[in-house]
């Protein structure tokens, strides 16, 4: 009998949450439309196309309706004639190709007349319950008409075109919980279909998706007697294309404990694959061939983006270190998971790694997929501050979580040199130069590790036993980080292990990070605040689903 491996515990915080790893995140078994996909074929939801009035100049509105086994989901869409000097992928936009809106069941023509006055203006417009989320859509105009245009003439579009950009449209929001007046989440969180995070948001992307199919198949069948569908293969290739600034940065340093929760669970996913002490021949074989797929995924991967460029070539060199070691090392061994990891830790970069740990889950839905009900997180629970907590078990909580900022020089400039504040005009989340700038009395508090710096340097001479409310009531400007200590000493993964204001920070890693987790593809960056990713590429729609596998689909045959 084979020796079992030992135990192998989840990878240490210390390492998974350096900014440089987060930002080489990529989608795996527990991302968000995967989890959602998955529940759909198991129940069996049933896609309807309830209507679908759009004129020739493509304006118009349909009803795209999902049954659940207890309920109905519809995405109310308006396609709009929309000028090319008003097409902006800006959040202070005021129109828009396309605009939705989820509905909790079954519009009505009352529904749909109060919708329509209100979904195409979207901040400026009013949304209520029934509504559960509030979206808008800008198309890739060169590729939208170009497949318009082969569609016309009874032609399918050119694959290399498709290629460069891999959508037609691209949300520039998705809003959900609240946002606008939509239904926040206490609504619908007790229902199982959303029970995991973003299940209404990443119901709407996929809905959205193929409303976006049939109307440019529509637009092409107005313009000519003679035009053709999209053949289905090359159809499922499209994604939705998503543009993602700074607004999503601070997100995930204001909700530590649901970060906790979806990196744990990836972390524990990882660690049971590792922990296995065999390996079937039939998995082995499953995870060789999207070695292979991965592999060839990369050659699909476009960007211009110089640290993008970088890391896409490193990883296609880890790739190829890897399949020349799986023709080397057997996977029939003791251990034969774990085996590998360690080698790929010496031997890959850590954007090779990230994406080794997400292919070797992909044979093990049966350890893994469970774990989906276990990353939502009630942070309301952890925001009490545990007054008798001594200075003494303080400090060493400090110490443990926050050591790598107690360490940093403070009064080097660079070490805090960015300002994240709020821009008025635009409403939306900036980066300034803190010395060239006067930010200052605008910064938010979104740079975790100087304020327990600060908390460190004031527990200085505090008696061993004296008690957190009395530091407290002496520095109550310290209340914040505490709270997050606090968080974080029982959350191990809650909190970031790097610098958020350095002057070497790059926020696209905060942004990879979010997106990995929604299971975003194929990152662009634009800058280093702002990216465009693919969501849903590849993936079958919702009338292909029965006949199809919920997640053989996101690494390319």
């Amino acid at each position: 009998m084979k020796d079992l491996p030992p135990e192998i515990a989840p990878r240490d915080p210390a390492v998974v949450m350096r900014l440089a790893r987060l930002g080489a995140s990529h989608q795996h078994r527990l991302s968000f439309l995967r989890i959602l996909l998955r529940r759909a074929k198991a129940d069996r939801w049933r896609y309807e196309r309830r209507v679908f009035e759009i004129d020739t100049a493509g304006v118009g509105h349909a009803v795209l309706t999902m049954h659940t086994p207890d309920r109905a989901y519809s995405l109310v869409a308006f396609s709009h004639d929309l000028p090319a000097d008003q097409r902006s992928d800006r959040v202070i936009a005021t129109a828009w190709d396309a605009t939705f809106a989820l509905f909790d069941g079954i519009p009505d023509a009352a529904d749909i007349d109060r919708l329509a006055r209100n979904i195409p203006l979207q901040e400026a417009g009013r949304v209520g319950e029934r509504e559960l989320s509030v979206s808008r859509a800008n198309r890739s105009v060169r590729l939208w008409d170009h497949v318009v245009d082969c569609l016309a003439k009874g032609e399918q579009p050119e694959e290399a075109k498709l290629a460069e950009v891999g959508y037609l449209m691209r949300t520039t929001a998705v809003y959900g919980s609240g946002k606008l007046g939509a239904a926040d989440r206490e609504v619908t969180c007790d229902r199982p279909e959303f029970l995991p995070p973003f299940q209404i948001e990443m119901l709407t992307v996929w809905l959205i998706r193929t409303f976006v199919m049939d109307l440019v198949e529509h637009m092409a069948a107005a313009r000519s007697v003679t035009a053709v569908r999209l053949d289905p293969v090359l159809r499922r290739r499209f994604g939705i294309g998503n543009s993602t600034g700074l607004g999503m940065a601070p997100f995930l340093i204001n909700h530590p404990v649901l970060l906790n929760n979806w990196i744990g669970a990836r972390e524990e996913a990882l660690a049971r694959v590792r922990r296995l002490p065999d390996a079937t021949p039939q998995d082995v074989a499953r995870f060789r061939s999207l070695v292979h797929r991965a592999r060839h995924n990369l050659d699909l991967w476009r960007t211009s983006h110089p640290v993008q460029v970088s890391r896409i070539g490193a990883l296609r060199a880890d790739f190829d270190l890897l399949v020349t070691h799986l023709s080397e090392a057997a996977l029939d061994q003791v251990a034969p998971w774990n085996r590998l990891w360690l080698w790929a830790e010496g031997a890959l970069s850590v954007e090779g790694q990230e994406a080794l740990a997400a292919l070797m889950m992909e044979p093990y839905g049966d350890l893994i997929d469970g774990m989906a009900c276990c990353m939502s997180a009630d942070e309301g629970g952890a925001f009490r501050i545990d007054g008798d907590m001594t200075i003494g078990a303080l400090r060493a909580a400090l110490r443990q979580v926050y050591g790598w900022a107690i360490d940093i020089d403070w009064a080097d400039p660079a070490r805090q040199a960015r300002v994240w504040y709020t821009s008025a005009e635009k409403l939306e989340p900036r980066l300034g130069d803190r010395f060239a700038e006067p930010l200052a009395a605008y910064e938010q508090p979104l740079s975790p590790g100087r304020e327990a710096a600060r908390l460190f340097a004031d527990l200085d001479g505090q008696p061993e036993d004296a008690t957190t409310a009395d530091l407290l009531q002496a520095h109550p400007e310290h209340r914040h980080t505490v709270r997050r200590l606090q968080v974080a000493a029982r959350y191990p993964y809650a909190e970031l292990r790097d610098n958020t204001i350095d002057a070497a920070m790059l926020p696209i890693d905060l942004l990879r990070a979010k997106l990995a987790f929604f299971g975003a593809q194929h990152f662009d960056p634009r800058s280093d605040r702002w990216v465009r990713i693919t969501l849903f590429g590849g993936a079958p729609f919702p009338d292909e689903l029965a006949q199809m596998d919920p997640d053989d689909w996101t690494y390319p045959a």
